[in-house]
Protein backbone atom coordinates (compact mmCIF):
# COMPACT_ATOMS: atom_id res chain seq x y z
CA UNK A 1 0.00 0.00 0.00
CA UNK A 2 3.07 2.68 0.64
CA UNK A 3 4.73 1.66 -2.46
CA UNK A 4 1.33 2.54 -4.16
CA UNK A 5 0.88 5.78 -2.47
CA UNK A 6 4.74 6.92 -3.25
CA UNK A 7 4.03 5.95 -7.23
CA UNK A 8 0.88 7.72 -6.95
CA UNK A 9 2.59 11.00 -4.86
CA UNK A 10 5.32 10.57 -7.95
CA UNK A 11 3.29 10.78 -10.07
CA UNK A 12 1.48 13.63 -8.62
CA UNK A 13 4.81 15.37 -7.95
CA UNK A 14 6.05 14.88 -11.81
CA UNK A 15 2.39 16.42 -12.99
CA UNK A 16 3.41 19.16 -10.84
CA UNK A 17 6.85 19.90 -11.41
CA UNK A 18 5.80 19.33 -15.13
CA UNK A 19 2.88 21.91 -14.98
CA UNK A 20 5.11 24.66 -13.25
CA UNK A 21 7.75 24.46 -15.56
CA UNK A 22 5.66 24.55 -18.72
CA UNK A 23 6.67 27.59 -20.70
CA UNK A 24 5.28 29.55 -23.44
CA UNK A 25 8.38 29.68 -26.59
CA UNK A 26 5.65 29.51 -28.91
CA UNK A 27 3.66 32.10 -27.10
CA UNK A 28 6.58 33.87 -25.39
CA UNK A 29 6.00 37.39 -27.91
CA UNK A 30 2.32 37.65 -27.53
CA UNK A 31 1.60 36.30 -23.85
CA UNK A 32 4.20 37.93 -22.33
CA UNK A 33 5.85 34.85 -20.65
CA UNK A 34 9.32 35.50 -21.47
CA UNK A 35 10.38 36.82 -17.90
CA UNK A 36 8.53 33.57 -16.51
CA UNK A 37 10.21 31.45 -18.74
CA UNK A 38 13.49 32.75 -18.09
CA UNK A 39 12.50 32.13 -14.16
CA UNK A 40 11.47 28.94 -14.11
CA UNK A 41 14.48 27.75 -16.80
CA UNK A 42 17.18 29.18 -13.85
CA UNK A 43 15.59 27.70 -11.45
CA UNK A 44 17.31 24.06 -12.61
CA UNK A 45 21.13 25.41 -12.88
CA UNK A 46 21.22 27.24 -9.67
CA UNK A 47 21.41 25.98 -6.37
CA UNK A 48 17.38 25.88 -5.20
CA UNK A 49 15.12 24.14 -2.30
CA UNK A 50 11.81 24.18 -3.46
CA UNK A 51 8.92 23.16 -0.96
CA UNK A 52 5.29 22.54 -2.92
CA UNK A 53 1.96 21.53 -0.94
CA UNK A 54 -0.66 19.80 -3.17
CA UNK A 55 -4.44 20.50 -2.07
CA UNK A 56 -7.58 19.40 -3.50
CA UNK A 57 -10.37 20.98 -4.38
CA UNK A 58 -12.97 19.23 -3.69
CA UNK A 59 -16.68 19.27 -5.88
CA UNK A 60 -18.63 19.57 -3.16
CA UNK A 61 -16.99 22.72 -1.57
CA UNK A 62 -16.10 21.47 1.69
CA UNK A 63 -12.52 22.31 3.07
CA UNK A 64 -10.08 19.57 2.70
CA UNK A 65 -8.46 17.97 5.99
CA UNK A 66 -5.07 18.56 6.68
CA UNK A 67 -4.10 14.76 5.78
CA UNK A 68 -5.13 15.84 2.40
CA UNK A 69 -2.25 18.03 1.34
CA UNK A 70 0.25 16.42 -0.17
CA UNK A 71 3.60 18.06 0.68
CA UNK A 72 6.80 17.21 -1.41
CA UNK A 73 10.52 19.00 -1.73
CA UNK A 74 13.03 19.30 -4.51
CA UNK A 75 16.87 19.98 -4.20
CA UNK A 76 18.18 21.00 -7.75
CA UNK A 77 22.53 21.28 -6.69
CA UNK A 78 25.73 20.16 -8.33
CA UNK A 79 23.87 18.94 -11.46
CA UNK A 80 21.44 16.56 -9.33
CA UNK A 81 17.83 16.70 -8.40
CA UNK A 82 16.54 15.14 -4.81
CA UNK A 83 13.05 14.77 -3.90
CA UNK A 84 11.37 14.38 -0.87
CA UNK A 85 8.52 11.63 -0.43
CA UNK A 86 7.02 9.96 2.42
CA UNK A 87 9.87 11.61 4.63
CA UNK A 88 12.33 10.14 2.66
CA UNK A 89 14.70 11.59 0.44
CA UNK A 90 16.40 10.22 -2.89
CA UNK A 91 18.05 10.95 -5.63
CA UNK A 92 15.90 11.47 -9.09
CA UNK A 93 17.13 9.30 -11.65
CA UNK A 94 16.21 12.60 -13.97
CA UNK A 95 18.75 14.85 -13.56
CA UNK A 96 18.20 18.42 -14.45
CA UNK A 97 19.53 18.24 -18.66
CA UNK A 98 16.81 15.78 -18.66
CA UNK A 99 14.16 17.84 -17.05
CA UNK A 100 14.97 20.74 -18.82
CA UNK A 101 14.54 18.45 -22.13
CA UNK A 102 11.24 17.30 -21.18
CA UNK A 103 10.18 20.61 -19.87
CA UNK A 104 11.08 22.13 -23.53
CA UNK A 105 9.32 19.66 -25.02
CA UNK A 106 6.35 20.76 -22.79
CA UNK A 107 6.35 24.06 -23.75
CA UNK A 108 5.70 23.46 -27.50
CA UNK A 109 2.57 21.51 -26.90
CA UNK A 110 1.16 24.09 -24.42
CA UNK A 111 -0.60 26.73 -24.64
CA UNK A 112 0.11 29.36 -22.09
CA UNK A 113 0.18 33.01 -21.70
CA UNK A 114 1.32 35.19 -18.77
CA UNK A 115 0.33 39.05 -17.91
CA UNK A 116 2.27 41.31 -15.42
CA UNK A 117 0.05 42.13 -12.54
CA UNK A 118 2.16 44.29 -10.15
CA UNK A 119 5.24 44.71 -7.96
CA UNK A 120 4.90 43.30 -4.38
CA UNK A 121 7.27 42.02 -1.30
CA UNK A 122 8.14 38.78 -0.56
CA UNK A 123 9.99 38.21 2.51
CA UNK A 124 11.51 41.79 2.18
CA UNK A 125 12.49 40.80 -1.29
CA UNK A 126 10.96 42.74 -4.14
CA UNK A 127 9.20 40.86 -6.79
CA UNK A 128 7.25 41.34 -10.10
CA UNK A 129 3.81 39.13 -10.20
CA UNK A 130 2.29 37.66 -12.25
CA UNK A 131 -0.79 35.75 -13.81
CA UNK A 132 -0.13 32.40 -15.94
CA UNK A 133 -2.88 30.72 -17.84
CA UNK A 134 -2.38 27.11 -19.67
CA UNK A 135 -3.79 24.69 -21.59
CA UNK A 136 -2.56 21.06 -22.89
CA UNK A 137 -4.70 18.99 -24.79
CA UNK A 138 -2.55 15.97 -25.68
CA UNK A 139 -2.71 14.48 -22.14
CA UNK A 140 -6.29 14.94 -21.93
CA UNK A 141 -7.38 18.42 -21.10
CA UNK A 142 -5.43 20.32 -18.05
CA UNK A 143 -5.40 23.54 -17.56
CA UNK A 144 -4.19 25.48 -14.82
CA UNK A 145 -4.50 29.45 -13.71
CA UNK A 146 -2.08 30.55 -11.05
CA UNK A 147 0.78 33.95 -9.73
CA UNK A 148 3.87 33.76 -9.84
CA UNK A 149 5.94 36.05 -7.93
CA UNK A 150 9.86 36.64 -9.55
CA UNK A 151 12.64 38.08 -8.10
CA UNK A 152 13.51 41.72 -9.44
CA UNK A 153 17.10 41.30 -8.50
CA UNK A 154 17.72 37.84 -9.27
CA UNK A 155 15.31 36.91 -11.73
CA UNK A 156 14.34 33.63 -9.90
CA UNK A 157 10.60 32.66 -8.76
CA UNK A 158 10.28 33.53 -4.95
CA UNK A 159 6.56 31.98 -4.90
CA UNK A 160 4.18 30.55 -6.84
CA UNK A 161 0.65 29.92 -6.38
CA UNK A 162 -1.77 27.85 -8.97
CA UNK A 163 -4.81 25.95 -9.48
CA UNK A 164 -5.11 23.05 -12.09
CA UNK A 165 -7.74 21.58 -13.38
CA UNK A 166 -6.92 17.81 -14.63
CA UNK A 167 -10.56 17.19 -15.82
CA UNK A 168 -13.21 14.21 -14.08
CA UNK A 169 -13.16 16.25 -11.32
CA UNK A 170 -9.50 16.41 -10.32
CA UNK A 171 -8.51 19.88 -9.35
CA UNK A 172 -5.94 20.81 -7.04
CA UNK A 173 -4.39 23.84 -5.75
CA UNK A 174 -0.67 24.16 -5.66
CA UNK A 175 1.31 26.15 -3.42
CA UNK A 176 5.31 26.68 -3.85
CA UNK A 177 7.70 28.42 -2.38
CA UNK A 178 11.77 28.80 -3.16
CA UNK A 179 15.20 28.91 -1.22
CA UNK A 180 18.40 30.23 -2.78
CA UNK A 181 20.43 29.93 -0.12
CA UNK A 182 22.06 27.11 1.89
CA UNK A 183 21.24 24.57 -0.62
CA UNK A 184 22.66 21.40 0.22
CA UNK A 185 22.44 17.95 -1.22
CA UNK A 186 20.01 15.87 1.38
CA UNK A 187 22.01 12.50 0.95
Amino acid sequence: MEARRIRLLGSGVGLAVGLWLIGATPLAAQGGCQPVDDAMNKVISVPTHIYSAMTPILSNGSAPGPSDTVRNETIYVGGSAYVKLGGKWSRSEWGPQRIMTQEQENRQKSKYTCRYLRDESVNGEAAAVYSTHSERSDVGHITSDGQIWISKSKGLPLRQEMDIDAGQGMKHHHSTHYEYTNVQAPL
